[in-house]
């Protein structure tokens, strides 16, 4: 099923920032820097009226655990706004957030 035009499934634009929120900050762990990338093109495709990643990219590089995550997100906004809702207050508590390790690491060389 495509996953073209999943912006149109929120209820207003903070839902939507709600939403990306969960994806980078519990979801996109980069050290699994595939997964993690393909994440972001989820990221980024929640708000995009074209298509960033593939279903089958999904099944492919990410794993089982927030591959059921991430479906659930797509289900609720195909779903309801109100769907929506619930997942954001679903997953967090389920994914702890991700330490960004990149820019940890950058910012710690550009202080120096």
């Amino acid at each position: 099923m495509s996953l073209l035009n999943l912006r149109d499934g929120f209820r207003d634009e903070h839902q939507r920032q709600s939403a990306q929120a969960i994806v980078m900050r519990h979801l996109a762990d980069d050290r699994q820097q595939e997964e993690c990338r393909v994440l972001m093109k989820f990221w980024w495709q929640l708000s995009m009226t074209y298509q960033e990643v593939t279903e089958e990219d999904l099944d492919r590089h990410v794993g089982p655990a927030k591959r059921e995550a991430v479906q659930g997100l797509i289900e609720a906004i195909r779903h309801s706004p109100d769907a929506v809702d619930t997942w954001i207050d679903d997953v967090p508590q389920r994914f702890p957030l991700v330490r960004d390790r990149g820019y940890e690491a950058w910012r710690i060389s550009d202080s120096r």
